[in-house]
């Protein structure tokens, strides 16, 4: 089989095509032609060795859609995805009208969407709930996400005109400026001159700090990431115990590795949502297999929109 491989960490350029034989199928594993793998940031990060460094020689990806040797149709978490072939343990079966793009954005980011809202947050119909980064892999669907478990008004955060028209296109009751300067005041403003009640974060730094501001009593503020690349400013417990409100974070990694966890509920549910026309993934460029390493240096520089895949 072919895999796009590195033989020592740094940037994209390091990728190179080579042939590998077959891999084994283990005990509970299936051996998949891969019609598809999906890119995250953590690609790139893997593989210039600042995240979990990885043992070399490297084959990047962690998601496939792929075609069963009995000709199911499968969705799945995996390990070295850059390849025409891949193993996978748990997988769930996807309809052919699924797009791969579509399917791949609902891994990572659509279930880190779903577990913000749900399990961590655990909104309630009629709350107020503010997407920072709307326009993003997750935030997209967050604010999908939102609506659809019964959110009374969503508000999406974005850094230019062009991106908060496609977060309202989405569904958002209001999008405005994310920038840090103002931001609790027009938060309070786009939520009909109230405070709200759950703010998902991905940005972090002072956009972190300002959101702290524009919570309700009882609010959640829970971040998922720092794009922003600056940590927020140490927290006064006491400051929380006295507006009774919540912070805390998530990662999908560090949950789905728990024992007894499992991915299959929400994801059928997303796919469910998804196939019915209520939850649009955005799906961006996609790139042919020996293509991997543009496509990285293309996401890490943040010239994709939407859900980027290598294709076979």
């Amino acid at each position: 089989m072919k895999v796009m491989c590195a033989e020592r960490c740094g940037g994209p350029e390091v990728l190179t095509l080579a042939e590998v034989p077959d891999p084994v199928p283990g005990p509970g594993e299936t051996l998949v032609d891969v019609e598809a793998a999906g890119l995250n940031f953590a690609d790139v990060r893997r593989l210039d060795g600042s995240y979990l460094p990885p043992e070399l020689p490297f084959v990047p990806g962690s998601e496939v859609v792929g075609r069963t040797a009995d000709g199911r149709r499968v969705l799945a978490f995996t390990e070295r995805a850059f390849a025409t072939k891949a193993l996978v343990g748990a997988s769930v079966e996807i309809p052919e009208e699924l797009p791969a793009g579509a399917a791949l954005a609902l891994l990572v980011q659509g279930l880190t969407a779903w577990h913000l809202l749900r399990t961590a947050a655990r909104i309630a119909p009629g709350e107020s709930v503010v997407v920072n980064a709307a326009a993003g892999g997750v935030g997209h669907l967050a604010v999908q996400l939102a609506k659809e478990f019964g959110a009374g008004r969503v508000i999406g955060t974005a850094s230019t005109g062009e991106k908060r028209e496609l977060v309202l296109g989405f569904g958002a009751d209001a999008a405005i400026d994310g920038a840090a300067g103002g931001y609790a005041e027009r938060v309070i403003e786009a939520n009909g001159g109230e405070p709200v009640d759950v703010v998902l974060d991905a940005v972090g730094g002072p956009v972190f700090d300002a959101a702290l501001q524009a919570l309700a009593p009882f609010g959640r503020l829970f971040t998922y990431g720092t794009s922003g690349g600056e940590s927020p400013k140490p927290i006064d417990p006491g400051s929380l115990s006295r507006q009774n409100i919540a912070v805390g974070g998530y990662w999908l990694g560090a949950h789905l590795r728990r024992p007894g966890s499992t991915a299959a509920a929400p994801l059928a549910e997303l796919i469910e949502l998804t196939v019915a026309g209520r939850l649009r993934p955005l799906t961006g460029g996609e790139y042919e297999l020996a293509q991997a390493g543009q496509a990285l240096a293309d996401l890490a520089a943040r010239r994709t929109v939407g859900k980027v895949i290598l294709r076979n």
